[in-house]
């Protein structure tokens, strides 16, 4: 497992020409294994790749005080940050290369807070990647499987 990242910059990122050779799958197992840098955004909220299949990737993440709301319970755009990362994510593993998405909406749905310091995982099942659209849904929930939230996402996929 990778650890996540903290100081970042643009040299970081893995180069445009990367997304014209290599698939999306193939992108998020480099990253699984560490030989692709994961995100910025992972390094700054604390998560990280744990599983990728093609359709289905998986982030772990454990919230801590820093990504609370000032009623001390974790920020909803944490939850929603984890979700739309494995939503998009189990979307770009269905993309051929010279291919690349962005989130177009999502939605999120917290069914409960997580105590902080509890590792979850945000689990993305893509259901459709096709020329113009990908369509997945997400769930976050912790090692015993109690459910935390859930999510959906349209993605507009486009040509690199």
């Amino acid at each position: 497992m990778t650890a996540p990242l903290t100081a970042r910059s643009e040299a970081d990122l893995l180069p445009r020409e990367a997304y014209g050779r290599l698939s999306g799958l193939e992108i998020m197992t480099e990253m699984l294994e560490g030989r692709v840098p994961a995100p910025a955004i992972a390094g700054t909220l604390g998560f990280r790749v744990s599983e990728v299949a093609e359709g289905r990737v998986v982030f772990a993440g454990t919230p801590d005080f820093s990504v609370t709301n000032p009623m001390g319970t974790v920020h909803g755009g944490w939850y929603g940050a984890l979700l739309d990362s494995c939503m998009a994510c189990a979307v770009m593993t269905c993309l051929k290369a010279g291919t690349f998405y962005t989130t177009l909406e999502y939605k999120v749905n917290i069914i409960r807070p997580i105590p902080l310091g509890t590792e979850v995982f945000a689990i993305g099942k893509a259901h459709h990647a096709g020329r113009s659209t990908g369509i997945a849904d997400g769930r976050m929930e912790d090692a015993g499987g109690k459910l935390y939230a859930t999510g959906s996402t349209t993605c507009i996929v486009m040509k690199a």
